[in-house]
């Protein structure tokens, strides 16, 4: 973890990684249905947002946040 002074105290900085590869990937199946394998498992929905650190996959009625860091591979559906 990364931190920087103020006022003598230790203070965390958000360092945060962007794979731009995966992110536009990623923006080319918005709003499609897609199969992402994560770290923990699969989640099967449609892709209705991509952000640079996650996106927001709707299975039924239900959103699911995965962040990129954990994505290992994307499938259209």
């Amino acid at each position: 973890m990364s931190y920087y002074k103020e006022d003598n105290y230790r203070v965390p900085k958000m360092v945060s990684v962007v794979e731009p590869y995966v992110y536009e990937a990623l923006q080319s199946v918005r709003g499609k249905h897609v199969v992402v394998q994560t770290t923990h498992g699969n989640v099967r929905g449609i892709v209705k947002d991509v952000k640079p650190d996650h996106i927001v996959i709707m299975e039924r009625e239900h959103p699911f946040f995965v962040r990129i860091q954990q994505i290992v591979w994307i499938m259209p559906d």
